[in-house]
């Protein structure tokens, strides 16, 4: 089933990004295979919803989370409206789908202390290495950025005489974050140390010791192994750094929405997730305060 001029839209009018075109991709043509293997059909404009919900079943009694299959489901939505945009069909067999119910994963982030603590180790560092990481983590406690975001900063993002970081978002939505004076120093710390790597001529900011633009699974790993030292959480990644960020900006009262702009999130609805340590700390303070809780 040919899917070029859907990839065109998604790249070109929804600028999604690769990975998630390849995703999609990879969704529907699970679809189409389904299709012609169970029901001899290869042409999408004949599907009906008793043929989604079919694969939707199939894909239950595969063991496939509810989570995932809703994901599958938005690839093919996707796709659908794609094609009644451009009035290849003329209803969407998806317009009165459900979500499958998924439980709520509820992040736990890093206590303050946690974080000081590998701030602290990383503190005065003496080589290339320790520099980055400080800044890694820098970057990513004091900014709030996704691990993707930081991956792909290059050093014209970096203003140092304003103290900003310019961040490409998703759909290539561009915002600026301040950054506090300590990220200042660790990333004119970092600089400084950057310039004695034998291949520097890269613009990313952030690189390998070999002067390679850093990637995923090496700040995957190096997030991971620091706070290993100094937390027994069972998740320890950049996105719990980047939850850790929001949750202890709201816990100080910040408003919802500067946390919204500052996580480059599109809706309220996506950073309110990060409240329910907000409420809890709100519920202990009502509960020593508040006259008629101590009756």
């Amino acid at each position: 089933m040919p899917l070029t001029s859907f990839i065109d839209y998604l790249l070109l009018e929804r600028n999604y990004s690769k990975h998630t075109i390849v995703a999609y991709e990879r969704d529907l043509e699970t679809f189409f295979k389904f299709l012609k293997t169970t029901f001899s059909e290869e042409d999408p404009v004949n599907v009906n919803y008793s043929m989604i919900r079919s694969w939707i079943v199939c894909l239950v009694e595969q063991g496939i989370s509810n989570r995932s299959i809703n994901r599958k489901v938005s690839s093919l939505k996707t796709y659908y409206k794609f094609l009644l945009k451009t009035k290849q069909i003329t209803a969407t067999p998806l317009a009165k789908h459900k979500s499958l119910k998924v439980s709520k994963k509820i992040q736990v982030p890093f206590y303050e202390t946690e974080i000081d603590e590998v701030i602290t180790l990383l503190d005065h560092p003496t080589d290339f290495k320790t520099a980055r990481d400080k800044l890694i983590v820098a970057l990513f406690y004091g900014t709030g950025m996704r691990r993707a975001e930081l991956i792909s900063l290059k050093l014209k993002d970096v203003d140092l005489a304003e103290g900003v970081v310019k961040v490409l978002g998703k759909r290539n939505k561009e915002r600026l974050i301040p950054l506090l004076p300590s990220v200042l120093k660790s990333v004119d710390l970092y600089l400084k140390f950057r310039k004695e790597i034998v291949v520097v001529d890269s613009d990313y900011l952030l690189l390998t010791n070999k002067g390679l633009k850093i990637y995923e699974t090496l700040v995957y790993r190096l997030i991971n192994g620091y706070f290993s030292t100094t937390s027994q959480k069972v998740k320890k990644s950049p996105h719990i750094l980047r939850h850790s960020f929001a949750t202890h900006l709201l816990n100080e009262g910040a408003d919802l929405n500067s946390v919204k702009e500052l996580l480059g999130h599109a809706s309220l609805a996506s950073t309110q997730v990060y409240t329910h340590n907000s409420i809890a700390t709100l519920k202990e303070v009502y509960r020593k305060t508040h006259p008629r809780s101590k009756k």
